[in-house]
C-alpha cells in the first residue's frame, strides 16, 4: 500500500474569488472551469436537502494512472452548504469529478499547456525541419533571428505548472496573471488559500500505541471491578464498554495521524483505505455512468475548518461553526471512466462531469464515548 499525501495550507489569496485554472488545488475561492459554467448542470452545484446553492470547499488537481489508463487533464470539486441546518448533514455535500474526454473528436481538439508544443518548437521547427543535406539554398537568417526573438519574449508564466510541481496527483498552486472572473452574487464565496503537498510521514508506533492504550483500559477498567466486586454489574456493562472503546481505537489512530501533521487540510491515497474517525462508514455505491464500483480517493480533515476561520467573516464563522464533520471521505469510480450520460452527468465540450459521493463521517459517536468517560 502506498502512502497518502498530505494537502498543507500554502499563501491565501489576494482575492477570494481570484481566477486561476484546474491545474490548481486550493481550499474555497470559486471553482476554475476548464470550460463555460453555464454547461453544468445547475443541479450539481445546490444542496440536495435545501436547494441552496453550495459553496466550493476544496478544489484538486488530480490526474491519475491506473493500469493501461492515464489520465493527466483530471480534477476534483468537493462544495458545502452554507445554510446552517444542513452543514451536518450528508445529503449537504458534493463531490464532482472532472475531466477530459476519451478520444475527442479531432476536429474540434481542446490543445492544453501540458500537450501543446512548446513556444520554441512552434516559431522555429518550420526552418529546421525544411533543411535537407541536398539542400543547397541559402538560409534566410533574417527571418531565423526573428522566429528566435519571438521566442525569447514568451514569458515563463506563460506556461502552466511544469512536471515538478506535479506530486502523486496533486498539483501547487501555478502563478497565473490577473484574470476578470464573472461572479455570481448569490454563490457564496469562502476565504480562499493555496495548497502545497507533501508526503505524510511515517507512523510506525500509531498501531502500538493504540494496542497499548487499549490494553491500558482494558486493565483499569478489570481493576476497578475487582475492588468494587459486582461482578453482575461490569457483565451489563461490558459490551456498551467494549463498543465505546472500539470507537476510541479507531478514533486514537485518527488522532495520532492528525497529531503528527496537525496542518494538513486533505489527505489524497487514490486506491487506497481512508483514515476513518469512527469504525462505521457507508456504502460509496456504484459509478452512476458505468457501473463499477467506487473506491476511496481523498478525504478533508478538520483542520481545514480551522484556517477557513481565520479569514473568516462573522457570517462565514456561524457557518462554519456547524461544519461538525470529522472527516469528509470522498469516493470516485474505480475505472475514473469518461462514458457519456443524459442526466445529471454530461459532457462539455470535450470534458465529463460526474457525481461521485461523499461520505461524512460526524463527531456524535465521540461525543457518546467521552459522556462516558473514555477519551478523559
Amino acid at each position: 500500500m502506498g502512502g497518502a499525501l498530505l494537502g498543507l495550507p500554502g499563501p491565501w489569496a489576494k482575492d477570494n474569488s481570484e481566477p486561476s485554472d484546474h491545474y490548481t488545488t486550493k481550499i474555497g475561492g470559486l471553482p476554475d472551469w476548464p470550460f463555460l459554467k453555464d454547461a453544468i448542470n445547475p443541479g450539481l452545484l445546490e444542496c440536495s436537502q435545501c436547494g441552496s446553492k453550495l459553496c466550493l470547499v476544496a478544489q484538486v488537481y488530480a490526474p491519475i494512472s491506473i493500469e493501461d489508463l492515464k489520465i493527466e487533464e483530471r480534477f476534483l470539486l468537493v462544495f458545502g452548504c452554507v445554510t446552517p441546518t444542513c452543514g451536518g448533514t450528508p445529503l449537504s455535500w458534493r463531490a464532482v469529478r472532472i475531466q477530459k474526454v476519451e478520444n475527442v473528436n479531432e476536429s474540434s481538439p481542446i490543445v492544453t499547456p501540458e500537450k501543446s508544443e512548446s513556444p520554441v518548437s512552434v516559431s522555429t521547427s518550420k526552418w529546421w525541419g525544411s533543411l535537407d543535406d541536398d539542400d543547397d539554398e541559402d538560409i534566410d537568417l533574417e527571418e531565423l533571428g526573428k522566429a528566435f526573438a519571438e521566442t525569447a519574449s514568451v514569458t515563463p508564466e506563460s506556461k502552466k505548472s511544469d512536471s515538478k510541481q506535479h506530486t502523486k496527483g496533486v498539483v501547487k498552486p501555478s502563478s497565473l496573471s490577473p484574470q476578470t472572473r464573472v461572479v455570481d452574487k448569490d454563490t457564496p464565496v469562502m476565504p480562499c488559500f493555496y495548497i502545497y503537498t507533501e508526503d505524510e510521514p511515517s507512523s510506525r508506533g500509531v498501531s502500538s500505541v493504540c494496542s497499548s492504550y487499549s490494553s491500558l483500559s482494558i486493565k483499569e477498567k478489570d481493576s476497578d471491578i475487582e475492588d468494587q466486586g459486582q461482578e453482575e454489574t461490569w457483565e451489563a456493562e461490558s459490551y456498551e464498554y467494549d463498543k465505546a472503546l472500539t470507537a476510541d481505537r479507531t478514533y486514537l489512530k485518527f488522532k495520532k495521524k492528525l497529531d503528527a501533521s496537525p496542518e494538513q487540510c486533505f489527505r489524497y491515497a487514490f486506491g487506497e483505505k481512508p483514515l476513518l474517525a469512527t469504525k462505521e462508514i457507508g456504502d460509496p455505491g456504484k459509478c452512476k455512468l458505468c457501473g463499477a464500483s467506487r473506491c476511496f480517493e481523498m478525504q478533508l480533515m478538520p483542520p481545514l475548518i480551522y484556517f477557513l476561520q481565520e479569514e473568516a467573516d462573522d457570517l462565514q464563522k456561524k457557518i462554519l461553526e456547524n461544519w461538525n464533520w470529522l472527516t469528509l471521505a470522498v469516493y470516485t469510480c474505480c475505472k475514473s471512466c469518461s462514458k457519456k450520460s443524459d442526466q445529471g452527468e454530461s459532457t462539455c465540450g470535450g470534458w465529463v462531469v460526474a457525481e461521485e459521493t461523499v461520505i461524512l463521517q460526524s463527531d456524535e459517536t465521540l461525543q457518546e464515548c467521552s459522556q462516558l468517560g473514555y477519551f478523559s
